[in-house]
């Protein structure tokens, strides 16, 4: 990914070259298209392969250049939503079907990650959820008590338990979710779209998708180059569905979401001694504040510290000042803090922090709005909606609801909003 330093970052620098790919440069008979190179449709485009049904996967620029290439690299499970809310929300038969396959979608990322080989730095140890102040411990005590009452792998630290996994005294508890870990997410993309292509599956990449026909039987999904016909459409550009490269039934799926950045900065690898300190354990973790931050190593022993906000304009003078300030707040031992490589990217948020299942037309099917949470529910609502088009499952026997599309209120300005507000706050060392 030449010249995209501030977008993939370490992530960019690290991971092994992306599987060769070419551009779409004739007209194509499939099983099923695919719009978006990300982790829904990289799973999906690999899982239909494995079970011999022909794909051709179509992304508009490189594959993880959306939010599957740019983000922390938590592998947790479930969504930010409380498991009680959750089901309130959706009711015992979605809900009920939802919390089961996110709980056991990070397993499926590491089951896939040994099965198939992919190098992308897999540490399946749990994540920490960590709580500030009185209040953030009152959280994330009632989601273990929520979790455990459905028999989740989760434990809650004190403040003492905490300190030891987590390395610092800044923190009143938390929560260790054993199901979660950490992945690179731009390496293990690239490895599902290499062995997808390796089962059978066409990867073209820089094919911006312009226009969808239905001609009856069938789709014809064009692109600049080319087109591929095939019965069933499934679009996974999800936030990165940019109206400047795609048809308006992707760039719908982007309206429906608010933007929130993030970005992360990684710290010089760390010395012997700094590593047995903070999280020795190799866990990734996140707090309870509402402008979160989140902290992970990767393989080489950098600190990978991350929060609200865009590197752009001067945002990325602001954040990486206060990365340096709070790290050194965090973790006294460390001392002064270099930064080798900064990135950012956004999320798509919901207005209920749930992901969306829709049917464009007859035979075309979205699921997007992971709201932070891409990574094992992306894997596993791909391999949902590979088993749709293949026929191995129906609709109704999937864990969302069928909903209709609607565009998110406001939606520039609150994206704005929080941009701006997350310097405001990163600049005077506050947090809202």
């Amino acid at each position: 990914m030449v010249g995209y330093s501030l977008s993939h970052g370490l992530w960019g620098a690290s991971a092994p070259p992306a599987p060769p790919t070419a551009s779409l440069s004739s007209d194509i008979i499939a099983d099923v298209a695919i719009v978006g190179g990300g982790f829904t449709g990289c799973s999906a485009a690999y899982h239909l392969a494995s079970a011999g049904v022909f794909a051709v996967l179509l992304e508009a620029r490189d594959i993880g250049f959306g939010g599957s290439g740019r983000n922390v690299g938590l592998v947790n499970a479930g969504l930010w939503v409380m498991p009680d809310d959750l089901l309130a929300c959706l009711g015992d038969r979605y809900g009920g079907r939802l919390l089961t396959q996110l709980g056991d979608a990070p397993r499926l990322v590491f089951d896939l990650v040994e099965r198939l080989g992919i190098d992308c730095e897999a540490t399946p140890r749990g994540t920490l959820h960590c709580a500030v102040g009185t209040r953030g411990l009152a959280e994330i005590s009632e989601r273990a008590r929520q979790w455990k009452a459905r028999a989740a792998d989760v434990e809650l630290l004190n403040a003492a338990g905490a300190g030891r996994l987590i390395g610092s005294r800044a923190y009143t508890g938390a929560l260790l979710d054993r199901r979660a870990g950490t992945i690179q997410p731009l390496a293990y993309v690239r490895g599902l779209a290499d062995h997808a292509m390796r089962a059978g599956a066409r990867v073209h990449t820089q094919s911006p998708v312009i226009d969808f026909s239905d001609m009856g039987a069938a789709w014809k999904v064009t692109t600049p180059g080319g087109s591929v016909i095939a019965p069933w459409v499934i679009l996974a550009t999800d936030a990165y569905s940019d109206p400047a490269y795609s048809d308006p039934a992707c760039a719908g799926l982007q309206r429906e979401q608010v933007m929130l950045p993030y970005f992360n900065l990684a710290t010089r690898p760390l010395s012997e001694g700094q590593l047995s300190e903070i999280l020795p354990g190799g866990h990734g973790a996140w707090d309870t504040k509402s402008i979160l931050s989140s902290f992970r190593l990767d393989a080489r022993g950098r600190l990978v510290f991350g929060s609200v906000g865009a590197l752009r304009r001067g945002g990325r003078r602001i954040h990486a000042d206060w990365g340096k300030r709070e790290l050194k707040r965090l973790f006294p031992g460390l001392g002064a803090v270099d930064f080798e490589h900064g990135w950012y990217g956004m999320i798509g948020m919901t207005d209920n922090a749930m992901p969306r299942l829709h049917r464009h037309g007859r035979n075309m099917v979205s699921i997007s709005g992971f709201n932070g949470r891409g990574i094992a529910p992306g894997t596993s609502f791909g391999r949902d909606l590979a088993r749709l088009a293949s026929g191995q499952l129906a609709i109704e026997d999937l864990s969302l609801p069928l909903t209709e599309r609607r565009d998110a209120r406001f939606r520039s300005a609150r994206s704005a909003f929080y941009e701006a507000g997350a310097q405001l706050a990163h600049l005077s060392g506050s947090r809202f």
